[in-house]
């Protein structure tokens, strides 16, 4: 295994360690959608939940696309393993939410 497919893996995990963060993923699974939606539901600080989403989306874990004044976000293509069980292809790994 290569160093850079390592830095890749603890990157990753690292990520997934927090606790919110593996919310804002189960959430997102089920459907896009924009910050404040996903604060309300999810009971998160909105500037945290911005703080997690940007981390997230540096790594290509998420995507974000425009709509009017609003940024929706959804699990980035090639992440997302399936709509029967919710896994997520980490490129390193496979990952199946609960």
């Amino acid at each position: 295994m290569s160093k850079s497919s390592d830095a890749l893996k603890t990157r990753r995990f690292k990520i997934l360690a927090d606790e919110n963060r593996l919310k804002i993923l189960e959430y997102l699974y089920k459907k896009p959608s924009n910050v404040s939606t996903i604060a309300s539901s999810l009971n998160i600080e909105q500037s945290l939940l911005s703080h997690h989403l940007k981390i997230m989306k540096d790594e290509g874990l998420l995507e974000g696309c425009r709509d009017g004044k609003t940024i929706v976000y959804r699990i980035a293509q090639g992440i997302e393993g399936g709509k029967s069980k919710k896994i997520l292809n980490m490129k390193c790994c496979k990952i199946e939410l609960g």
